[in-house]
């Protein structure tokens, strides 16, 4: 809700060395690396302010709460969303959260009724989240993300630190601080750091996106993503699914 911060590209051996780096790291040690000395002012936080960002954000801010945080707002979250952003923001004391949006001349011509959901949900995440995003990390070399790999699916072999195609055909990091951190860990960390909750987990919703797209999911459902998406055989909104380059950014 302040600056919006432009990182500049590093050079394809700069990210090489900070890959070597950061690699094998994860929690509070990867994010005080990668933020203060390999990567500073220059690594972004993406987050969805959902039922399990408050950790994430909590070890951010105990970093650097002048750090970017964006929080990409579809203008289809649920009023608790935008209320427990605010908040957060509020207790973390973090002082460079910036919302991103929709282009409103897209957003006028692909969705004037705000009903594509119903037709075409891929391109409403892309509308809405994916070129938002991909607009607001041009030429930055790295950004920081809160998946964990219990979370299921694709992100079952997720890594801490992995590489990462950009829309113009470069390559950055992207930064998972807490994939190996399992259920009871976010729990724990919860407690012991007396942290809100999301109204919405208090209602039995573990996973937390848009409100036309996240349904409260059966109890006994082992997948915590079960109701985002649910009977459209959807797990992803769309950012994560850039493919990884198999090399590094100088072989």
């Amino acid at each position: 809700m302040t600056r919006l911060a432009r990182p500049t590209d590093g050079d394809p051996s700069t990210l090489y060395r900070a890959f070597e780096t950061l690699s094998g790291l994860e929690g509070l040690d990867l994010l005080s690396k990668s933020m203060l000395e390999v990567l500073p002012t220059r690594v972004v936080t993406v987050s969805s302010f959902g039922a399990e960002s408050a950790v994430l954000l909590d070890l951010v801010a105990r970093v650097d709460p002048d750090a970017p945080v964006y929080f990409i707002d579809t203008g289809m979250h649920f009023p608790e969303t935008l209320a427990y952003r605010d908040l957060l923001i509020d207790r973390l004391r973090l002082t460079n959260v910036i919302n991103l949006g929709p282009d409103g001349q897209e957003r006028a011509a692909e969705d004037p009724e705000d009903l594509l959901h119903r037709s075409d949900i891929d391109g409403c995440c892309d509308l809405r989240k994916v070129r938002p995003l991909d607009r607001a990390l041009a030429g930055a070399p790295a950004w920081i993300s809160g998946r964990k790999r219990f979370q299921g699916g694709a992100r079952t072999t997720l890594q801490s630190v992995e590489w990462e195609e950009t829309p113009e055909g470069g390559r950055r990091l992207k930064l998972n601080p807490l994939a190996s951190w399992r259920e009871a860990d976010i729990d724990a960390y919860f407690d012991n750091y007396a942290l809100p909750r999301h109204p919405l987990w208090e209602d039995g919703y573990p996973s937390v996106g848009c409100a036309p797209c996240t349904a409260k999911p059966d109890p006994d459902a082992t997948d915590r993503r079960a109701g985002r998406w649910a009977g459209l055989g959807k797990t992803e909104c769309g950012i994560h699914n850039r493919r990884k380059p198999a090399t590094s950014p100088i072989a």
